[in-house]
């Protein structure tokens, strides 16, 4: 085969300019505006990106495996990426399952075994590379989150119709208690000991339970009529409860039974904190919020907006700490409100479902137009040449 045969044309360069103008600015972005996820070595204090160069609009979940650190999974707003290196390098997994948003994911003990869900359901994986469909009722997917849990092959999950667990490793699924409303939670936690303490936000209202989802009560506690905006376990006493009410951190030590306030007010605004991670010792407190992440190393008594390479004008939501290392954590932004995009997988729809016909006609007309001055400007210069 002669080399002529990769020479380029006149059209040929012609329309690969045309091409680089075209697309030019949409991947020469700092990546500060698009979503995405990002790291912390040292409980929240300083960040780097994870999946720079993927151009990720929302990421929706991040798991990280409890036998390899370096082993991830991330859900996001388009598929369900999976890591070996620790986010150096990512590969899409099983592309034909997770189509349009996959919105959780959790690893099982082993490493191996893992859950995910997305609008068309849930899946689990017992050997790393073959996801099947889960059998859940009604109401339990598309799942905001899944969370594993202290007890082997236990998970539990955010549908949109409650709280619900399986106990045989993602398998089947069925509703956690009869005694909770039957209605999307905000936030789900789960604590370690057994039985397994749960914790779930409804409606602004706290849950917890006591049993492992056998039984859930409500609790009631210092805060106004707005409720709890999210919840969380942790510390230094490992089941201690903290929630967000009243642009407040509040602490529990005895399941919800007496609490006492943290430090001084965040400053996020009313309905602003998704989730929250505390150190170990109390000290460092981490809250994702609607426009990007607040942090405290006193306790709460001062609270700082970070900056630097995080998307600070971003809504930002998972919030996961690394079960090795507590000083390390995972924080996720979104180009598109997490709200809006668990209402499109709700709906069952994704990103190709919203091309309509008005959008097709005009990508048509754009690379009609294209190749005509493509052609005409070809034509031009082999003239100018002759």
């Amino acid at each position: 085969m002669s080399s002529s045969f990769f020479r380029p044309s006149a059209m040929h360069r012609f329309v690969l300019l045309a091409l680089m103008l075209v697309f030019t600015d949409a991947s020469a972005h700092d990546p500060s505006a698009w979503g995405g996820l990002f790291r912390s070595r040292d409980e929240g204090a300083t960040w780097l990106p994870v999946d720079a160069g993927l151009f990720i609009g929302g990421a929706m979940a991040i798991a990280i495996s409890p036998v390899d650190p370096d082993h991830l999974l991330y859900a996001t707003d388009t598929r369900l990426l999976r890591s070996r290196n620790g986010g150096r390098d990512w590969i899409t997994e099983a592309g034909g399952t997770f189509i349009g948003p996959t919105l959780s994911v959790a690893f099982g003990h082993d490493g191996v075994l893992a859950v995910a869900s997305s609008s068309a359901g849930i899946f689990r994986t017992t050997d790393g590379a073959t996801w099947l469909r889960a059998k859940a009722p009604e109401g339990a997917a598309p799942a905001h989150a899944i969370v594993a849990s202290s007890e082997p092959d236990v998970f539990y999950l955010a549908g949109p119709q409650g709280v619900f667990v399986s106990r045989d490793g993602g398998n089947a699924w069925e509703k956690s208690g009869t005694d909770m409303p039957a209605s999307a939670p905000a936030a789900l936690a789960v604590g370690g000991g057994s039985p397994v303490p749960l914790a779930s936000v409804i409606g602004g209202s706290l849950w917890t339970s006591r049993d492992g989802g056998e039984h859930w009560a409500r609790v009631t506690g210092p805060w106004s009529a707005r409720g709890v905006e999210t919840v969380g376990f942790g510390g230094a006493a490992r089941d201690a409860l903290w929630v967000v009410a009243d642009d407040r951190v509040l602490r529990s030590d005895d399941g919800g039974a007496t609490w006492r306030r943290i430090g001084e007010p965040l400053g996020a605004g009313n309905g602003a904190v998704r989730s929250i991670v505390t150190g170990t010792d109390g000290k460092a407190i981490v809250a994702t919020t609607h426009r990007g992440i607040l942090r405290s190393a006193d306790g709460g008594a001062t609270w700082v907006r970070l900056e630097g390479v995080l998307p600070i004008h971003l809504e930002s939501a998972p919030l996961v700490p690394d079960p090795a290392d507590a000083r390390t954590l995972y924080a996720g932004f979104s180009l598109t409100p997490y709200a809006e995009v668990f209402r499109r997988a709700l709906e069952g729809s994704n990103v190709l479902s919203r091309i309509d016909p008005v959008n097709l006609a005009g990508g048509a007309a754009f690379l009609l137009l294209l190749l005509i001055g493509g052609t005409i400007g070809a034509r031009r210069l082999a003239h100018r040449k002759n």
